[in-house]
């Protein structure tokens, strides 16, 4: 793509990015990470990743647009063919790029994508959207009915509010690594820059920009001054909370970030990233290097489910368990779990949860803490996931978190003497993700 001008070469990644993503199974993460060598300038790139997300927020509208105004359905051989359209139809609305340059960009990319025959239909299709607007489509229509479901079962009062949070631009969420500088002496900085930012109440390290920005226009972000990270799983690090010098593990640790803010509120702490896979672990050894907190931590390539590969018999003193799951709760920052996520893989997950929530208490000192997290909302995997575990395992304890880290949320048909199995947090509340937090401390006299 050397000879495409900037605005076409774009236009081209966003296409094939979607085309990724909707009709070869991958993920909008990896896809935009394959992506980003063909995107030299920060500018292209989170133009590419702005069409991306809007576009996955309400396909089934654009699909109504190409319903209604193409002579006939696409076919399989036109799947690249249907991203670049939905890419134009993203630029005219939500996004509102100049409708001309916009239209003429996205027609040059499909000459560029070696469909000039069909130059002229992209042409007339996109100027057809910007003289009529684009179809209604019924709300929420492409999320599957089984989650819809699932959600009204779990949470029938906030049910709609979490399907709209669900599907709207979230904030910037900034942690600020207090090893290099205050939260209030970098928000300075980000004024210094132009950058409005905002501290809220319970962060003791966070900031939020209601205007996202490119990350590579932070101030001291590649020297380690700041990350980004939800607000929400912020607040795991003030849940752990393991004393200076603490033996800690953190489990599935993969990409680095919640390690990372452990060892920026206590550098003593003696901690273990594990993952299972080695490939991720190589993001947790970038950020924390990034932070220069390298030094702090020993990574271990294992499974979680089986400590007699990797442990070696010390046992831990906190453990932080931010399990795999469904990824309900972040759907706003991954619009692709609509498409990817089935209703037996939340089975299988809660399966997973289970044995790694056994398999690591067996590791964790008598009197230490384990903190569950996920960044789900069905009940399945968060309050009843927890419930089942305090019922099958009488060492067991589990220890109040105050309403800062969300509401408290019981459990239907399991007994636990008034006790609140953990605190969720819902989409869009506070500006954070949803969240699930619950803390566990081993009885002194546990094995």
């Amino acid at each position: 793509m050397e000879k495409l001008s900037p605005g076409t070469r774009s236009r081209v990644v966003a296409a094939r990015v979607l085309d990724a993503v909707l009709h070869q199974g991958q993920s909008l993460k990896d896809a935009l990470g394959a992506a980003q060598g063909a995107l030299p300038d920060v500018r292209d790139r989170a133009l590419v990743e702005a069409i991306c997300f809007a576009v996955l927020r309400q396909p089934a509208r654009y699909d109504a647009a190409l319903a209604a105004w193409l002579p006939r359905p696409l076919g399989r051989r036109d799947r690249e063919l249907r991203a670049l359209l939905l890419a134009g139809f993203a630029q005219l609305d939500p996004l509102e790029l100049p409708a001309h340059a916009a239209v003429a960009a996205t027609v040059e990319a499909a000459r560029a994508l070696g469909r000039a025959h069909q130059a002229g239909l992209v042409n007339a299709v996109l100027r057809r959207a910007q003289r009529e607007g684009l179809p209604a489509a019924p709300a929420h229509a492409h999320w599957p009915g089984w989650l819809r479901e699932r959600i009204a079962a779990d949470w029938p009062e906030d049910a709609a509010a979490i399907l709209e949070a669900s599907e709207q631009l979230p904030p910037l969420w900034l942690r600020v690594n207090r090893q290099q500088q205050s939260r209030d002496g970098y928000a300075a900085r980000l004024i210094d820059a132009g950058i409005a930012a905002e501290a809220v109440a319970g962060l003791d390290d966070g900031l939020r920009l209601q205007v996202p920005v490119p990350v590579a226009s932070l101030p001291g972000f590649a020297t380690g001054a700041v990350s980004v990270q939800d607000g929400a799983a912020q607040r795991v690090a003030d849940a752990l909370a393991p004393a200076a010098g603490a033996r800690v593990l953190d489990a599935c640790a993969a990409p680095g970030g919640k390690a990372a803010h452990l060892l920026e509120r206590e550098p003593t702490l003696r901690l273990t990233a594990l993952d299972v896979d080695p490939q991720r672990l190589r993001r947790v050894r970038t950020t924390l290097d990034r932070l220069q907190l390298g030094a702090g931590a020993t990574l271990l390539a294992g499974d979680a489910t089986r400590p007699a590969a990797w442990w070696d018999g010390v046992a831990f003193d906190a453990i932080l368990l931010d399990a795999p799951c469904s990824a309900t709760g972040i759907i706003r920052r991954q619009p692709d779990v609509l498409l990817h996520r089935r209703a037996s893989d939340v089975a299988a997950l809660v399966a997973l949860q289970a044995r790694l929530l056994d398999a690591l208490w067996s590791t964790l000192a008598p009197g230490g803490v384990m903190v569950y997290a996920t960044c789900s909302i069905l009940k399945q995997e968060n309050q009843a996931q927890v419930a089942a575990f305090l019922v099958r395992t009488p060492d067991a304890l589990l220890e109040p978190l105050d309403d800062g880290f969300g509401r408290g949320v019981s459990v239907d048909g399991v007994r636990l003497d008034g006790v609140i199995p953990g605190r969720q947090r819902l989409p869009g509340e506070d500006g954070m993700d949803g969240f699930f937090i619950a803390r566990l401390r081993k009885a002194a006299g546990g094995a």
